[in-house]
């Protein structure tokens, strides 16, 4: 009896164990689809964990998700617990892709998915079904980069505008972005959109209205083929069906679409060699240079301001300005650089200056000699050269140059130059009067008597902290606790890193939430209902108000995965969450 009593409760042991093994594994719709097809993604687990990292996706664009959800059911008195991740793909190019590993922590330890490889092929036919929403969807929306020009010269500008056309059998409710794209190799510059408007247009003949929704200004730093990342939107469609409602009137359904613009590819063309001056800094467009002083009559230690101008149109805030020169007894300080630019479709216009402060010290004439500023014009196609002329300063008032005189000597150009005598090296001082120093012995003195018993003072004290390190340690929960915090606090400065950036943001935000609630309810993210929190904190004597606002926050961070939100909306977030946090600590 006591045999199969033993057997028994081995039994029972082991299928517990195998029932308590953490599963973590990522899921594909399919294994092979088309460069037009999408991809779903799940990552599932059996139990709650926190901070969990999506692979890259390399190859891939998400254009969907992450998309949380969670079941928990008993049956039999057994629970049943899934957790899942879901992403929607869309892939950029043929081949074969690995989906890499995803991470997790489940109690503290940390679990990684397989990876997963999927084939993807050319297109595959969809059917063409004038009944199918998602195909009347895709026919009549459409989302255009128009590119001002395809062959620029190293450093012109090109715009590029960005469109959504939209055809009158369908319209649009909603649209948000899901990939900016990045101009890698680009100078960019975005123009503001105050305010968007619908035009009427064509698109491939037929009849559409579009919008203008982006528009960018690019300079190319690099020459070669570049790569023009495409936009990407999800629209709300709302698209005719046959049927109709009891007075007759059609009914419409609601499809989110992901359109994106495509890439674009810029062919860059070098600036050429010849003519090309050696003190080119890489100016391009067209413009005008002069060098001006506020004043050219003064007093010795008086100042002035000598500016190096250059105005026009082109890449103002990608070059360097000539340095200014000017003659010995002048005293040059650093410039002060100033940049008077705006921006609009046919690139960068205004002026930019480097303001120097002269301030003479003896009196005479000092002649700036000029300086000259290259560029290239695109529509020559040349490089051209500008000279300033130059400026003589008089100095009228001050002292001489220990006894020097300013003489002008003629050197074919017609400029003065400034000659100086006496001794460079009179404010030197000859007579140091140096001291010896005093000889000290080490050995027996004060220092020698510290560093010998210091170690041996301090062994007690390493004792006494190793202690409380190792009962630090042997806390778990205090561990846990003190782990949950500090990732409240982590996730909070990493949401503050983030604003603007709506996808980064709102889950920063919810992981530091619940990392507060773990730290401070001591409960799982599994069992963190809206019922339960309001519950646990009215429990420990939180106001109401601050446990409202608080679920309002939870609240926020869900919604911000379906409708777009403002960067003030973001910040107004942000403040109520430190806000809140502060006020429950205290209340805590």
């Amino acid at each position: 009896m006591k045999l199969k009593l033993i057997f028994l409760t081995l039994f029972l042991a082991t299928v517990q164990l195998a029932m308590a093994q953490v599963k973590f594994e990522a899921k594909v719709s399919k294994k092979k689809l088309g460069v037009n097809e999408r991809l779903r993604v799940d990552f599932e687990m059996n139990q709650d964990g926190d901070n969990f990292r999506p692979p890259a996706f390399s190859g891939f664009t998400v254009v969907g998700g992450p998309n949380q959800s969670i079941s928990n059911s008993w049956i039999n008195g057994k629970r049943s617990y899934s957790k899942k991740f879901s992403y929607f793909l869309e892939p950029t190019r043929r081949g074969k892709f690995t989906i890499k590993q995803a991470v997790i922590e489940i109690d503290g330890q940390t679990y990684k998915t397989l990876p997963v490889t999927v084939q993807v092929t050319s297109a595959v036919d969809k059917p063409k079904d004038g009944n199918n929403t998602d195909f009347v969807a895709s026919e009549n929306l459409h989302l255009v980069a128009e590119v001002s020009k395809s062959n620029p010269y190293l450093n012109e500008a090109i715009t590029v505008v960005y469109k959504l056309y939209v055809s009158t059998r369908i319209s649009v409710s909603n649209w948000r972005e899901l990939d900016n794209p990045k101009y890698s190799d680009f100078w960019s510059q975005a123009i503001d959109m105050k305010q968007l408007k619908i035009e009427n247009g064509e698109y491939k003949g037929e009849p559409y209205r579009y919008v203008v929704l982006r528009k960018t200004v690019l300079y190319p730093q690099k020459t070669g083929k570049l790569n023009i990342e495409p936009l990407s939107l999800t629209v709300s469609v709302d698209v005719p069906t046959n049927r109709r409602d009891i007075f007759g009137g059609r009914l419409y359904s609601t499809v989110n679409k992901a359109v994106a613009a495509g890439n674009r590819t810029i062919n860059v063309k070098p600036l050429p060699l010849e003519g090309k001056p050696d003190d080119f800094s890489g100016a391009v467009g067209s413009f005008d240079f002069k060098v001006a002083t506020s004043k050219t009559a003064l007093d010795a230690t008086e100042s002035l301001d000598a500016k190096v101008i250059v105005s026009g149109n082109g890449n103002l805030k990608l070059f360097d300005l000539p340095k200014l020169n000017v003659p010995n007894g002048l005293e040059q300080y650093e410039p002060q650089h100033n940049e008077r630019v705006r921006t609009n479709l046919t690139g960068m216009g205004g002026n930019i200056s480097d303001t120097y402060t002269l301030v003479p010290q003896y009196k005479g004439k000092y002649p700036i000699p000029p300086i000259s500023f290259s560029y290239f014009d695109l529509k020559t196609e040349t490089y051209k050269r500008i000279s300033s002329s130059e400026i003589v300063i008089n100095v009228k008032n001050g002292p001489d140059n220990n006894g020097s005189t300013t003489t002008s000597q003629s050197n074919g150009t017609n400029k003065k130059l400034v000659t100086q005598t006496g001794s460079q090296f009179r404010f030197l001082k000859s007579n140091a009067s140096l001291q010896p120093i005093a000889k000290k012995h080490f050995f027996k003195s004060s220092g020698y008597w510290i560093s010998l018993t210091a170690p041996l003072l301090a062994i007690p004290l390493f004792l006494f902290f190793g202690k409380k390190r190792q009962e630090r340690l042997s806390d778990v929960r205090g561990n846990r606790v003190r782990k949950a915090d500090k990732l409240a606090r982590k996730y909070l400065s990493e949401a503050k890193k983030n604003l603007g950036n709506q996808k980064e943001f709102y889950i920063a935000m919810e992981r530091a939430l619940h990392n507060y609630l773990k730290a401070k309810l001591h409960i799982q993210t599994s069992d963190m209902s809206k019922d339960r929190i309001q519950r646990l904190l009215k429990e420990r004597d939180v106001e109401d108000a601050v446990t409202i606002e608080f679920i309002a926050l939870l609240e926020s961070c869900e919604f911000a995965r379906y409708t777009p939100s403002s960067t003030s909306a973001m910040q107004q977030d942000y403040d109520k969450a430190s806000r809140v946090i502060a006020t429950m600590d205290k209340q805590l």
